[in-house]
């Protein structure tokens, strides 16, 4: 099958007019003008510098403006129920149980 392809491509090679190099066709693109392509660039590089800008800001403004801290919540029971010891000891691998007396 491969060598009937590479046959029938010779073929049509030799049928066209021999060896002659080929010149691959232009492309023509719906905006052919560079002046166009100059312009579209800039003014989508105008857009996202203004967009980095403006996202920077609005991180800084929101994350200078503090957060409320709540107090710690109830100590229910239900909350931490351990039936059998960890390995590492009574508390928890990131935690630290504080003893109320």
């Amino acid at each position: 099958m491969a060598m009937a392809m590479v046959r029938s491509g010779l073929l049509r090679t030799a049928l066209r007019g021999g060896s002659r190099p080929s010149v691959p066709p232009k492309r023509n693109f719906a905006s052919s003008a560079h002046h166009d392509d100059a312009y579209e660039t800039a003014k989508w590089e105008k857009i996202t510098f203004a967009g980095i800008a403006t996202c920077t800001i609005l991180a800084i403004y929101n994350l200078s403006r503090g957060h409320p801290h709540f107090d710690d919540p109830p100590p229910y029971p239900y909350l931490h129920i351990r039936n059998k010891e960890f390995p590492w000891g009574p508390n928890g691998l990131f935690e630290v149980k504080h003893e109320h007396h």
